[in-house]
């Protein structure tokens, strides 16, 4: 019931038959696993009297159960909105509720906190149906009066409460948009209260999903709540191509999955001198030309010499440094540099017995004209040669 694929109509299940998995992403999205679901509490504990309940594309509200409903996850129910009610379902209960909430910042002691009515009828689950049926459409519209005002915006999505009372358009802009005239045009063709949400470009593709560089689903559509801004620096320092066709999302952002590894980039980056600092030698100056994070070598090449590069690990480099600060220098870097080795030796273990990576590339094929010649030669040889008889044998 949390996507229009397989939302409940005439009070049965109209179902999407995936198996338990959503064809268009909205039911398991940003879904959380209620581990402590099969425990009991300790005796005297009472139930945490708040629940999580979720609405169109992932939108999450946290609700308090006053009257003490009996609610388990999947229930629909209505809930108390500024002015009416709006139509969800419970997707978390009991003590996860509480950690969620902490997580949030939401405080639990409110008085004027937002509470749910009761388990929606069968007229509430019409209405919101109805309701939902109409969104599509007048999407199609809203964009085009947007164009017809030549207004610099896009009206990505409409979600419309759960009394059908008031309709929420989403939109995305690069810059600040003057939407009054637009919002009188609304008005007066959808005859509803209308409310305008500008949503970021990152949101926008969280909503619409879709498959990442990795062959993984986006993250922001499938576990990510909190955006964190990304900046070119975590691309400069995990040394990746400024390339913005390889960096950028399919929001058009750099991709959040620059942030993941960035902490580890510069906790390994600590023992690294700084590439800006020059070595000196009685052969000459040096100057770093390339690094490489995972195994702490780096590469220096003379002035003049630039075709030449010798790599040293980053603690020869560090004492090289050390000797300079002390007015010394050392001859030459080519004694430091032929104590590096290369490591040839395969790094993985055959656990299979099977030592070829590549003895799946060319199956053997076996030659089924070479053994057919063989038959027929022999079968001729065994004509050709003369039977015995009786005559013979005597």
């Amino acid at each position: 019931m949390a996507c229009a694929s397989c939302s409940t109509k005439e009070g049965s299940p109209k179902g999407c038959k995936n198996n338990g998995t959503c064809g268009t992403d909205s039911c398991n999205k940003l879904t959380v696993f209620d581990w402590l679901s099969n425990m009991a509490l300790p005796s005297g504990e009472t139930p945490f009297n708040w629940v999580e309940v979720r609405y169109k594309n992932g939108r999450k509200e946290y609700y308090h159960n006053s009257d003490n409903v009996t609610l388990s996850i999947g229930d629909t129910v209505a809930t108390q909105a500024q002015s009416g009610h709006d139509i969800g379902m419970v997707t978390l209960t009991g003590e996860l509720v509480r950690i969620q909430m902490k997580r949030k910042k939401i405080p639990e002691n409110i008085e004027d906190s937002l509470k749910i009515y009761r388990k929606a009828n069968q007229k509430d689950i019409d209405v919101w149906i109805e309701a939902r049926d109409k969104e599509e459409p007048m999407k199609v519209k809203a964009r085009q009066f947007a164009i017809d005002l030549r207004l610099q915006m896009k009206i990505s999505d409409i979600e419309f409460q759960g009394d059908a009372s008031k309709a929420t358009f989403y939109y995305t802009a690069e810059e600040r948009v003057d939407f009054r005239e637009l919002i009188k045009v609304f008005a007066r063709e959808f005859r509803t209260r209308i409310e305008m949400k500008q949503v970021g470009f990152r949101q926008e593709a969280a909503r619409l999903g879709g498959i990442g560089s990795c062959g993984r689903e986006l993250c922001c559509s499938t576990w990510l709540t909190d955006y964190r801004s990304v900046s070119t620096s975590a691309a400069r320092y995990q040394q990746l191509s400024l390339n913005p066709q390889k960096l950028a999302g399919q929001c058009g952002k750099l991709k959040c999955c620059l942030n993941y590894e960035l902490d580890t980039y510069l906790d390994a980056l600590k023992s690294f001198p700084k590439t800006e600092i020059k070595l000196q030698t009685e052969k000459g100056t040096a100057i770093c030309q390339k690094t490489d994070i995972f195994k702490g070598h780096l590469w220096y090449a003379y002035e003049g010499e630039w075709m030449n590069w010798h790599k040293i690990t980053t603690e020869q480099a560090n004492e090289i440094i050390e000797l300079n600060k002390k007015n010394k220098k050392i001859i030459s870097l080519e004694e430091y540099a032929l104590k590096v080795t290369e490591d040839t030796k395969a790094e993985f273990e055959n656990v299979v017995g099977q030592d070829s990576l590549t003895r799946f590339d060319n199956p053997k094929r076996h030659n089924k004209r070479k053994n057919n010649k063989n038959r027929n030669n022999r079968n001729k040889n065994n004509k050709r040669k003369p039977q015995k008889t009786n005559n013979d044998t005597k």
